[in-house]
């Protein structure tokens, strides 16, 4: 692995890191972790890089490494930058042949992710988002029975993904990442409804299957003066005829990373919560609800697939990450071997995932900011 960003001073590179090491699958071997060279080069250094493979810029590391013999130089690149720097060196990695991991939203536009989807699609190189929660075992185990139809038809979805960090215009004091992600100019036209939005969005279609074809929705600018979103709701319609409602903000004063996904069906309904990721509870219309633990033997292999430890030890945020990372990891293992990869090792979010997400942020900016709160089509192109 070669990484682009995730500096000292980052704090999701070094998640990126840690769930990329955390299965013994994957190396890194060269870096450009900063766009100011002493951070950069102390980074790497503390990573343990060779000096001679810690870069100054994107474009150097890429050419540089593409020169190097196979078997010597990166496999794929991790590129954790602000939003603005997503597209530029995704698609100049896949064009010299380098597979891809990116982290959300895919790019800083939706013209930028048409693009990226048709690079990836011409050059066949395999790509990855980091769409983290879509990883973890208990989300696996009710996408598994929700397909199984173990609860009917789904009739109604509900997410919430609640921030406090935001709360307040902590971007203007400076020394920390609320800089860029409240700034248009670096993060895009959505600010909540880009950062934590598109998870939220992202598990509705995950665990159903469904597409979102239609919202209305509003977003607002709560802290004052603040250019852009930091809270936002959408009443959604999918493609398989059932609603969702959505909400997403950073402004729940005192709330932590509080995600929480109730799925209800015509014979029963499932709910989880990311602070307590591995149980997942079954409501049922005629009999008592079921607590479904994590690390047990009941539950399907495609939960199991994703799960390392014994029910009872917790298994979180990183774990999550990294069961993303290890199966884009024995992806290409597999495919440099000449084999087909099995539908577990395919199983994380790719380049359609990211144009759905910069589709769903059109939308949510086109929807929210409407004054008569119409209902608008799915943006797609």
């Amino acid at each position: 692995m070669g990484m682009i960003g995730g500096g000292s001073d980052a704090m999701i590179g070094a998640v990126h890191r840690r769930a990329a090491f955390m299965d013994n699958e994957i190396e890194l071997v060269c870096g450009m972790f900063s766009i100011d060279p002493e951070i950069s080069k102390s980074s790497g250094l503390s990573y343990y890089v060779p000096e001679d493979r810690i870069y100054y810029s994107w474009e150097e590391m890429l050419e540089k490494e593409a020169a190097l013999p196979e078997g010597e130089r990166m496999d794929f690149v991790t590129i954790v930058t602000p939003n603005r720097f997503h597209f530029a060196p995704a698609a100049k990695a896949l064009e010299l042949g380098f597979n891809v991991v990116l982290d959300k939203p895919m790019t800083f536009t939706l013209e930028e992710a048409l693009q990226l989807r048709e690079i990836v699609n011409r050059t066949g190189k395999t790509f990855a988002l980091t769409h983290g929660y879509s990883a973890y075992p208990a989300i696996r185990e009710m996408k598994k029975r929700i397909a199984d139809g173990s609860i009917g038809k789904v009739r109604r979805v509900y997410v919430e993904y609640t921030q406090g960090w935001l709360s307040k215009r902590i971007e203007l004091k400076g020394g920390n990442n609320a800089g860029w992600r409240t700034d248009p100019k670096k993060s895009g036209k959505g600010g909540c409804v880009g950062d934590i939005g598109t998870h939220a969005w992202h598990l509705v279609e995950y665990v159903t299957g469904a597409k979102v074809t239609e919202l209305c929705a509003d977003l607002l600018q709560v802290a004052e003066g603040r250019p852009i979103d930091d809270d936002a709701c959408a009443f959604m319609r999918t493609d398989k005829g059932f609603t969702a409602l959505l909400q997403a903000t950073q402004i729940a004063t005192g709330e932590e990373n509080n995600i929480r996904l109730r799925v209800y069906g015509e014979e029963g309904g499932f709910e989880w919560f990311q602070q307590e990721p591995n149980t997942l509870y079954v409501k049922w219309l005629d009999r008592p609800a079921e607590v479904i633990r994590v690390g047990n033997g009941y539950l399907s292999d495609k939960a199991k697939w994703v799960t390392r430890t014994p029910g009872g030890h917790p298994e979180g945020f990183i774990e999550a990450f990294a069961n993303i990372y290890r199966n884009f990891a024995l992806t290409i293992r597999a495919r440099h071997a000449g084999e087909e990869p099995t539908a577990d090792m395919l199983d994380f979010p790719g380049v359609e995932d990211g144009v759905r997400g910069m589709q769903f942020v059109e939308t949510m900016v086109q929807a929210g900011y409407d004054p008569e709160k119409k209902w608008h089509k799915w943006i797609e192109k």
